[in-house]
């Protein structure tokens, strides 16, 4: 039986032929703008007065915005090729608290962003699949 289904793979494989057919070699572009472009959506069609000016949150590249974004600390300063990864203490990389007008948590968010509080009738409507609404 699975000799038959081997030898039935075998033979769909060696008919069959790809449906998607590409014309020509893929190369890359030689020269490709790699500067920052405003979104073609834009409603002014430019970018922001201060971009790249390198203050506050405006960044020219990924890299120099990798440089100085957070997440469980600064990133990018733990590890060097003197230092090795922990090579420095916590307290060397900086502060961990977000800047003026940036949260981690939605919980430290105003209470209009927060999320809802969940009433004991839809906990129950939610446990019993809805049959809780018609008893």
């Amino acid at each position: 039986m699975n000799a038959t289904r081997v030898l039935r793979q075998a033979a769909h494989a060696a008919e069959r032929t790809p449906l998607i057919r590409f014309v020509g070699r893929h190369s890359a572009p030689a020269n490709i703008d790699h500067s920052p472009q405003p979104h073609p959506a834009s409603p002014t069609g430019s970018l922001p007065a201060n971009f790249g000016s390198g203050s506050g949150n405006s960044h020219t590249s990924f890299s120099s915005y990798r440089d100085n974004a957070q997440q469980h600390g600064p990133l990018r300063k733990t590890v060097g090729a003197q230092s090795g990864i922990g090579g420095a203490s916590g307290a060397a990389l900086g502060s961990v608290e977000a800047p003026k007008g940036t949260y981690f948590d939605r919980s430290q968010l105003p209470a209009r962003f927060q999320r809802a509080p969940i009433d004991l009738a839809e906990i129950e409507a939610v446990e019993s699949g809805g049959a809780a609404l018609f008893g």
